[in-house]
């Protein structure tokens, strides 16, 4: 099953990965939990350079599920351009969509892929109302 990812999404951050010798599987593609750690560096980026870090002693982002559509096959050697949007803000979460494209075939998607971010107190673990500074940023 696909996941439809919105038109209505909003540019919040990109960046360029490179595929690595050892992001390959046996099959001579890029293994496909390479995608999520693709998702993971991108959306971190943008956390980080929000000032969104995780503290586990406070409050911050908590991921709740996560999926990826795979379209066509990465393959080393190659530069990875990473987009990164958000969708849906709620009382206490938001969407994520990111969208991945070799540098050297732009506007060609190879995946898509998201997930649900949640605003979490970590010691009470529990959902908490996003910060109005971050409903900002993805509304």
């Amino acid at each position: 099953m696909r996941i439809e990812v919105p038109r209505d999404k909003k540019l919040t951050h990109e960046m360029v990965i490179p595929i690595r010798w050892g992001d390959m599987d046996a099959m001579g593609h890029v293994n496909n939990t390479i995608y999520f750690r693709y998702f993971e560096i991108v959306r971190l980026e943008w956390l980080f350079k929000i000032g969104a870090p995780t503290d586990p002693n406070g409050l911050g982002p908590v991921i709740v599920n996560a999926f990826c559509n795979f379209i066509r096959q990465l393959e080393f050697p190659g530069d990875v351009l990473a987009r990164h949007y958000v969708a849906n803000p709620g009382r206490s979460s938001f969407d994520t969509f990111i969208t991945l494209e070799r540098t050297d075939n732009p506007g060609v998607i190879y995946a898509e892929g998201g997930s649900k971010t949640v605003w979490t107190d970590f010691k009470a673990q529990k959902s908490q109302p996003l910060p109005e500074w971050l409903r900002a940023l993805v509304s």
